[in-house]
């Protein structure tokens, strides 16, 4: 019995230190042709992917788009063109950690750094004095908020928003309902390496597969696009390690801290941690704000979560999405979701 074993174990250690060692998958055409419109620009030695395309001829209007979580600016895609008739530039970027942006081990991943990232992007492009619109989606909301708290406190150097259109992102900690998967991650343990490590595109499109509608699912090769993105330059291996050691030692992000690895996934227990200071924001902000909302969304539930936020901004204007419409409105629904922005922006 023990030599079946121990055959078993001789077996398996090497099919598992190949497996650990699949490269990435290749680049669809599609995916292959959105990294090649993009470029590269260099933050605090990282470097961050980002398109940046000019639109409509007559319209100086400017807008940033920043994406959700696990996904990149290819969440984009389909209302690309759409914002390209309307704007004079488009820009997109995936944060550190995301797409093909770098994504470095170990290292203190936060909403912090990510907003000096879209900061340090616009001084890149030399935008950083002109007003912009931001469209931001689930992690990207965070983000923004971010940007808008630097805003209303005049911080060097800080984005000037003309507008902010938020979506399906948990802008209030006590109405955002992680999934299991993100929970077991974001806390870290034993079992946080393993899964990371073991992730395939399976179990990648089954996870992902329950945050769309059951009429609005990607296609197979849609899912794949998104585990690409999320594999390139080893991605999978980012979400995890999410130590909550540094938040409860009071480290700030710039600071040298403990070498621990924050994993993306702790930007749940940032959103906690900085509540008043995210959803003050909004609270206290002149800026026009929407709201394009997928009510069929597990992660943010109906009507919870919209009777919080009418409640707590009631001065911000509201698109509710057809009911079949889930946690990726602009993958779900791009013509509504464009609509709704389109409108959104044309009011003021």
């Amino acid at each position: 019995m023990r030599e079946w074993w121990l055959q078993v174990g001789l077996l398996t250690v090497p099919l598992i230190a190949v497996y650990l060692h699949i490269p990435p998958p290749k680049l669809s055409p599609a995916l292959q042709s959105w990294r090649s419109s993009g470029s590269y620009f260099t933050f605090q030695n990282r470097n961050i992917f980002y398109r940046d395309a000019s639109g409509a001829v007559g319209s100086s209007d400017i807008v940033v788009l920043l994406h959700g979580f696990p996904t990149s600016s290819y969440d984009w895609c389909k209302i690309w063109e759409g914002l390209t008739q309307r704007f004079n530039r488009v820009i997109a970027l995936d944060f550190v950690g995301f797409g093909f942006s770098d994504k470095p081990r170990p290292h203190q991943y936060s909403i912090f750094e990510q907003a000096s990232i879209v900061e340090g992007l616009l001084d890149h492009l030399g935008l950083l004095n002109q007003r912009v619109n931001l469209l931001s989606h689930d992690y990207g909301d965070t983000v923004a908020q971010e940007l808008l708290h630097r805003y209303e406190h005049n911080t060097t150097g800080s984005v000037l928003i003309n507008s902010l259109c938020l979506s399906n992102g948990g802008i209030f900690p006590e109405t955002h309902h992680p999934r299991l998967i993100q929970t077991i991650l974001k806390d870290g343990g034993l079992l946080s390496p393993i899964i990371t490590r073991l992730s395939n595109y399976f179990f990648f499109a089954r996870g992902l597969a329950a945050v769309f509608g059951p009429y609005t699912q990607p296609s197979d090769a849609e899912y794949w696009d998104m585990w690409t993105a999320v594999r390139t330059n080893d991605g999978n291996l980012v979400i995890d390690r999410a130590s909550q050691e540094l938040w409860d030692l009071g480290y700030p992000v710039s600071a040298p801290g403990p070498l621990l690895c924050v994993g993306l996934l702790q930007y749940i227990n940032q959103r906690r941690k900085h509540r008043d200071r995210w959803v003050g924001a909004l609270q206290s902000t002149s800026v026009p704000l929407h709201l394009i909302y997928g009510p069929l969304d597990p992660v943010n539930p109906h009507p919870e979560f919209l009777q919080l936020y009418k409640q707590v901004l009631p001065m911000s204007t509201v698109s509710v999405l057809d009911d079949h419409i889930s946690h990726y409105p602009q993958l779900e629904d791009p013509l509504g979701f464009l609509n709704s922005y389109l409108n959104f922006i044309n009011s003021f």
